[in-house]
């Protein structure tokens, strides 16, 4: 599987029915369907973005499929994600670079990203799960992915399984995965 398709996976495996989810990273919209389908009627999507294409884009993709009522889309930063809820999440999905199709000028970045995490493993029930899908061949991105897995790797191992997916054999700097599971 590529990342996105392993990403999906673990969400399919993770997330059920009424479950309170998070997409940090709402770029075009297919992480918010696919979790806005995940959770039914009457589980709750936030999707966030900076950009106001990326929330139309969403928006546009979420009322095409009839499944605009179960997410709030939010035209801010994930880093503020903690302002938006009020209760336990099962799961977060961030798919950091940039916009596809998009300014690949305004890019996601470790600062912002690594807030995001930290409010997002505070409001993550046992059992939660976060994924990262971090694509680094763009400028800065490479920063961000080393940022990453070093917040991920000091994270307790008493309280978190951590996981790390990614292409040995790819000729670009493919995009990998790390999966934060809550334990306790």
């Amino acid at each position: 599987m590529n990342a996105v398709e392993y990403s999906h996976f673990l969400l399919r495996e993770n997330v059920n029915e009424g479950d309170l989810v998070i997409d940090a990273t709402a770029g075009n919209g297919h992480d918010s369907k696919f979790l806005a389908e995940l959770v039914g009627e009457d589980g709750q999507v936030y999707s966030f973005d900076i950009q106001e294409e990326a929330v139309n884009n969403t928006g546009d993709l979420l009322a095409a499929n009839n499944l605009l009522n179960r997410v709030n889309l939010i035209q801010d930063s994930h880093a503020n994600l903690d302002q938006y809820l009020s209760k336990k999440i099962k799961a977060v999905i961030f798919n950091l670079g940039y916009l596809p199709g998009g300014n690949k000028e305004i890019i996601t970045e470790s600062k912002s990203t690594i807030a995001a995490l930290e409010k997002s493993i505070k409001f993550l029930q046992k059992y939660g799960l976060i994924i990262l899908v971090i694509y680094s061949g763009h400028s800065g991105g490479d920063e961000e992915k080393r940022a990453l897995l070093k917040f991920s790797k000091n994270l307790d191992y008493k309280k978190y399984n951590i996981l790390n997916y990614k292409f040995l054999n790819q000729p670009a700097p493919p995009p990998e995965i790390i999966a934060i599971k809550k334990r306790k």
